[in-house]
């Protein structure tokens, strides 16, 4: 399975997560890239929780993601933590989903 980020992912990944912390949450998606929860009306967009340092699930972060089956690659979008914003708009969806329908039709 490839892993493969977006540039704003990536600064997000460095803020938020040792390397440590992140390795653990490429491990999980590795073993089920299913985890995460298909956002309705979005193309195939799946978001997760994950737990940022000692905080739980509820309070930790949220990552956007894209599983593209036949290639065997995720799509690493975005993550927030949740005390930020509790859901993406309508528009960052739109344009989260612009970028995979080019690359993954």
């Amino acid at each position: 399975m490839e892993i493969i980020e977006t540039s704003v992912f990536t600064r997000q990944v460095q803020l938020l997560f040792s390397d440590e912390e992140y390795r653990l949450l490429q491990s999980a998606l590795i073993q089920h890239p299913d985890i995460g929860k298909i956002i309705p009306r979005s193309g195939g967009l799946r978001k997760m929780r994950w737990s940022l340092g000692e905080k739980g699930k509820r309070s930790g972060t949220r990552i956007i993601y894209f599983w593209a089956i036949s290639k065997e690659q995720l799509l690493m979008l975005y993550m927030y933590a949740k005390n930020q914003t509790d859901d993406l708009s309508i528009n960052q969806l739109r344009q989260l989903e612009s970028i995979i329908k080019k690359d993954y039709p």
